[in-house]
């Protein structure tokens, strides 16, 4: 190293070495501790926030300085400190928050002076909603989840002593299950553009990025989300929302100074329970009628879902003498469902407001959040060096103790020793894994993965009239090959029918791609999949299979119903699909079958031993007899596109997040007659359109619209009909994308022109709310409408109206129907909705692809 760099080398450290550091702890006057008090540099933007234990720590350059300290419910304080290259101590001791009753005029009426105040409040909501035509920030995010009791067995899974150890909680139960830190650059610019850079974060125990979202929670907003829809997908009202006095009682318990500024204190209070409301108080400056802070609380009475309790501490600063915004927020959840009593705090400090930033060309994009390349590599010398807040000792432990174990396993992951170690983590095979429950087995292998999926062997058995007892068996290969981002699945399918003595052996080959590049304005990604397909198969008349094999079982055996009507196939498919970051989706397939007709070999059932014959083994509403064998080459084209489709990025993938347009689908059929012997000739195409509407309060409103038909006609067996899906059973079949007592196939067409549409309105609580015994079980009311119109001889529609959230998990409807104009019958149907259920609904798809 030359001269010059070295002395520029010792220059930089003496003057690093310059930097002063002022440390202490926020406590009461009886010394009790105050978590999360906000520490600023009097004049700036500077400043920090004390630990769990009150600790805190404040890196500033020598000089003179003023330092305050702020805590909800106490008196600010402020002290004048001179900085040098010593560590200064510096404690804070609050006094509680006296404040005093002024004089005020106490209207005939004997209203509450607070209420002046909030209506104050309410005519300067939208002045201070977004009161900056654009700025930048950074947000310290720190969440930390910890347990203080967990159950022997969690959903029938027994937690085993490994698991707690690696869970990182004692024999208790008690300990750190989740830790993580993140700084996040936020950039917003009117009327909407937002755009987040994750710039450094860090989870214990993984090479995961954090938790990196920082949780804007805007109280000027009408309806306030907290941190996510799930806690209330109606969100909150404010406490300053425009109708605000028709949800919140007022109460003025006085006011305080700070700088000469006067600030009144109002305590909160909800007029009635089950509504999505805050209690709490909430401090609003005299004059410019501003947030200044506040200390508000959700719990279950008031709309609060998934946790029991959320507390939200928020304190405002100024960061320019007409504009204030939020310095700390800090929120406290209690967790204690299915055994586990857990507890947690989610932490956002925000620093570095820049209210006048320049932008780039292109810098607002269609990327909301950016993940930094580096984002999970820095140092424990730079976390020491950016953390505004000190951790806690138990902290500490938890990131030495787990980010070592979790490096010894990155150092020894491509050892034979370690693979061993994880595999056997995987337990035996039991004949449970294998009959009912199934399993994966992976050999952990990081440059050859592989991976065996082989579904519960009871799960492949059905009944039906055409093959009796049959077994359709599955195992998946998977092979990952991480230098290229591919994978490819092989699966093997072997079907039998014990009553036709039929075998039916096919194989299905998935190659799936990924690829994703840096450029000047962010990274592009696409995945695209290649499908090879072929064998022998038995397959539904309505390729959207309406009635699964094990709910048709039931009822053949139990109720003497065959719905199911299947045929038999020789196939061979090609298919491709590619996503783009655009919000465009393409997909291209060809599909040859030689179709054959299967009739019914057996008439049992359980409790009908004796009665007449099944139905025939066709769509007897449609066919008078057996189809004909014939042969079909079809081609499909189906595109989607999403409208303005944002995403998040991460160093290597990107992943789309919605938008506020509907999504809009296009599908064209081709049934190719002559090559390889087909015998179809049609055109067909579909236009759909769907989304979901949050109106918040009002509920959620789901929709999906279609419109198609037969360009050409010329030669269209059963199986290519345009049908409508649906359902003879009690169990609901997919929302949005069927009609829940409609028949089967009575409607199956071949008609120029249909329309079709479904439309349901999740009412999230509204109107049930009013309702003493709904309002304690959490039952919400769902109510819409299907339909579909062919001509006036071939239409169709039907009104429902349910419950949902029972337990979480289900969802019961009644369901009225008018076919061809006439009332048509009255069903129940029982489905998965709610909290719990409309996540494996949106876990299996629905609303599903449209339908064929």
């Amino acid at each position: 190293m030359d001269r010059f760099c070295l002395s520029c080398l010792c220059l930089i450290f003496a003057l690093s070495a310059r930097a002063g550091k002022i440390t202490g702890r926020v406590t009461d006057e009886k010394g009790a501790v105050l978590p999360y008090a906000s520490i600023l540099v009097k004049g700036t933007t500077k400043g920090t926030t004390s630990n769990n234990q009150g600790r805190y720590f404040l890196d500033l350059e020598p000089g003179a300085y003023t330092i305050i300290c702020q805590y909800v419910g106490y008196t600010r304080s402020e002290k004048k400190v001179t900085v040098s290259d010593e560590t200064v101590v510096l404690d804070f001791s609050l006094l509680p928050q006296q404040t005093f009753m002024k004089e005020v005029i106490v209207h005939p009426g004997g209203e509450d002076p607070a209420y002046a105040i909030i209506r104050h409040a309410i005519k300067k909501r939208k002045d201070y909603e977004n009161p900056l035509d654009s700025f930048t920030c950074e947000a310290y995010i720190k969440t930390l989840i910890k347990t203080r009791k967990l159950p022997s067995q969690i959903f029938g899974r027994t937690i085993q002593p490994s698991d707690r150890r690696q869970m990182g909680v004692d024999s208790d139960g008690r300990g750190i299950i989740y830790l993580s830190e993140s700084l996040t650059k936020i950039a917003f610019k009117k009327p909407d553009k937002i755009k987040l850079e994750v710039i450094s974060g860090r989870e214990s125990g993984t090479g995961g990025f954090g938790f990196s979202f920082p949780t804007f929670i805007n109280f000027y907003n009408n309806n306030v989300n907290v941190f996510i829809t799930q806690l209330n997908p109606r969100g909150f009202v404010s406490p300053i929302a425009n109708g605000a006095l028709n949800y919140y009682r007022y109460k003025y318990l006085g006011s305080f100074f700070e700088e000469g500024k006067e600030i009144n204190k109002i305590q909160v209070i909800p007029r009635r329970k089950y509504e999505p409301l805050f209690t709490g108080t909430i401090n609003i400056t005299e004059g410019d009628w501003r947030i200044h802070s506040l200390d508000l609380y959700l719990v279950k009475e008031y709309g609060l879902e998934i946790i029991d309790t959320l507390s939200i501490k928020q304190i405002q600063f100024p960061v320019s003498p007409t504009v204030w915004a939020t310095k700390d927020q800090i929120m406290y959840f209690d967790f204690n469902r299915f055994g586990i009593d857990a507890n947690g705090t989610f932490l956002n400090v925000f620093n570095k407001y820049d209210i006048a930033p320049s932008f780039r060309k292109k810098y607002f994009n269609n990327v909301l959040v950016k993940y930094d390349t580096a984002v999970n590599k820095k140092s424990k010398a730079y976390w020491d060096s950016l953390r505004p807040v000190q951790l806690e000792p138990e902290e500490l432990k938890d990131y030495h103790v787990k980010d070592s174990a979790y490096q010894l396993q990155r150092d020894s992951g491509g050892s034979r020793s370690m693979r061993d170690s994880l595999r056997r983590m995987q337990g035996k095979i039991s004949a449970g894994n294998i009959l009912l429950a199934g399993f994966n087995r992976d050999n952990f292998n990081p440059k050859h993965p592989f991976t065996l999926i082989w579904p519960g062997l009871i799960n492949s058995i059905s009944y039906n009239t055409v093959e009796g007892i049959a077994i359709d068996q599955s195992v998946g290969f998977q092979f990952g090959f991480p230098v290229s981002r591919s994978r490819l699945t092989l699966t093997p399918d072997l079907r039998y029918g014990f009553g036709n003595t039929h075998f039916n052996p096919s194989l299905k080959l998935v190659y799936s791609h990924r690829e994703f590049s840096w450029g000047e304005d962010g990274g592009s990604s696409n995945r695209s999949t290649w499908t090879f397909a072929g064998g022998k198969r038995v397959s539904q008349f309505n390729p959207a299979n309406p009635i699964s094999p094990l709910l048709n079982s039931l009822y053949t055996l139990f109720y003497h119903e065959n719905y199911m009507k299947i045929y038999e196939n020789q196939f061979g498919e090609i298919k491709y699909s590619d996503r783009m970051d655009i919000g465009l989706r393409f997909s291209g397939d060809l599909l040859y079958e030689n179709r054959n007709p299967l009739n019914n070999i057996s008439n049992y059932s359980i409790f009908f031993p004796h009665a007449n014959t099944f139905t025939p083994n066709y769509p007897v509403e449609k066919l008078n007899q057996q189809f004909t064998p014939n042969q079909a080459l079809v081609a499909s084209i189906a595109v989607e596109f999403k409208p303005g489709q944002r995403y998040i990025e991460f160093p290597h993938n990107k992943m789309a997040i919605g938008s506020k347009y509907p999504t809009l689908g296009l599908e064209y059929h081709k049934g190719i007659p002559g090559w390889l012997g087909s015998d179809a000739d049609f055109d067909k195409w579909q236009f759909s359109v769907w989304d979901d509407v949050n109106f918040k309060l009002r509920g959620l409103l789901r929709y999906r619209l279609g419109i198609g038909g037969f360009l050409n006609a010329s030669r269209v067996y059963i199986q290519d009909y345009q049908h409508f899906n649906g359902n003879q059973t009690g169990v609901a079949s997919e929302y949005l994308n069927s009609f829940q007592i409609a028949p089967y196939y009575a409607n199956s067409t071949t008609a120029a022109f249909y329309a079709v549409g479904h439309l349901e309105h999740h009412f999230n609580g509204m109107l049930t709310n009013k309702i003493p015994l709904f309002r304690r079980l959490n039952w919400d009311l769902v109510a819409g409408s299907n339909a579909f119109y062919v001509s006036a001889s071939n239409n169709y529609v039907e009104v429902f109206g349910g419950l949902e959230n029972i337990l979480k998990l289900l969802r019961v409807d009644l369901v009225v129907s008018y076919l061809d104009g006439k009332t048509g019958q009255l069903g129940v149907r029982v489905g998965f909705g709610g909290l719990l259920g409309g996540a494996f609904n949106a876990a299996g798809g629905n609303p599903g692809p449209p339908p064929q």
